[in-house]
């Protein structure tokens, strides 16, 4: 028990000091942007015919505090965000935690729940696919997979909306419908985002578990020709008994640890699955802080927000990865 503690402790120390990296770095970046916040604010005023000074930006860089170190800002961000506190967005001129509001989880919720539906498919699929002589099944989920690999989501997204739309009358846009797109949060408002979150969790699971698939089908085909299931099969084990108690355990480590970097993947698709589908999102939030008003501190708040959320699942999937295989607690103390 002592040895778990230390390895997770020694877990939580490095996912601590990745994210403080991170931070530096995603702060650093939005100091590079060409122009401060106050530059940038006050020029989005001057587009609206609203006259600025020179005098008027200096004023406004010391209220933001800009005319501080590098590190004395950085540290004050940092610590913020470590709080949830971002401060405020620098063109819509609002808290970014207010801004943001539950969008960020509603992300992260559709981004999990496709990589659960893809893995809910993927892993009983592969290892079926791997343990399989049947060709014609092989070849067929052969075909699922490279058509899901080839098939970019925003191509699967216009195909659906089209035929829905054709067919059905129903665009099948956004993730609320009208009368609970700005009311408070009830049961009625939950259900109403579960009939229309199922499509985007669907189009982003699409790539995911043709991804996942080859991935189970492949690390499952090298388990299953080692030395050890030959033995475990010469002591009398066979059929799903054998796959899951041996093969299966050792393929699906692999799997286990790199579900952050499948999030982090399919967090990255989301933002163009969510212009398609208009969602009010932080997908589609990140998308117009970096192209459209240049917002780098609601950029940079939703950065560092998946980062850490990513951060959070690898540790967690260490501390899993170590409760089945001690070999890896014993690993880490060497």
């Amino acid at each position: 028990m002592l040895q778990f503690g230390r390895f997770a402790l020694m877990r939580a120390a490095m996912a601590f000091i990745t994210l403080l990296i991170v931070s530096f770095v995603v702060f650093s970046l939005m100091e590079l942007v060409p122009g401060d916040c106050a530059e940038r604010y006050l020029s989005y005023k001057q587009t609206q015919g609203v006259a600025i000074s020179i005098a008027d930006i200096e004023s406004e860089r010391v209220r933001l505090g800009l005319d501080r170190p590098f590190i004395t800002r950085w540290s004050t961000w940092v610590v913020g965000a470590f709080q949830g506190d971002f401060g405020d967005s620098c063109i819509l001129r609002v808290n970014i935690a207010d801004l943001l509001g539950a969008k960020f989880w509603i992300s992260l919720a559709i981004a999990m729940s496709s990589l659960l539906l893809a893995y809910s498919i993927a892993v009983p699929v592969g290892i079926i696919a791997a343990s399989s002589r049947n060709a014609v099944l092989n070849n067929s989920l052969r075909i699922f997979s490279y058509l899901g690999l080839a098939m970019p989501n925003f191509l699967l997204a216009l195909m659906i909306m089209l035929v829905a739309t054709v067919y059905f009358g129903e665009t099948l846009t956004g993730l609320f419908s009208a009368e609970y797109r700005d009311a408070d949060w009830s049961w009625a408002k939950f259900v109403d985002l579960l009939k229309h979150a199922w499509l985007p969790i669907f189009i982003l699971g699409w790539s995911a578990t043709a991804f996942a698939l080859q991935t189970v089908r492949a690390l499952m085909s090298d388990e299953i020709g080692k030395l050890y299931v030959t033995a475990a099969k010469a002591r009398g084990l066979y059929g799903a008994k054998l796959l899951w108690r041996y093969p299966a355990r050792h393929a699906l480590a692999p799997i286990v640890n790199s579900l952050g970097f499948d999030l982090n993947r399919v967090f990255n698709e989301l933002p163009i699955v969510a212009l398609i589908l208009t969602l009010s999102e932080a997908g589609s939030l990140l998308i117009d802080a970096l192209a459209k008003s240049n917002d780098q501190q609601l950029a940079g708040a939703i950065i560092f927000l998946l980062t850490a959320s990513i951060v959070t699942l690898n540790f967690l999937t260490d501390i899993l990865l170590a409760i089945m295989d001690p070999r890896i607690r014993k690993s880490i103390l060497r």
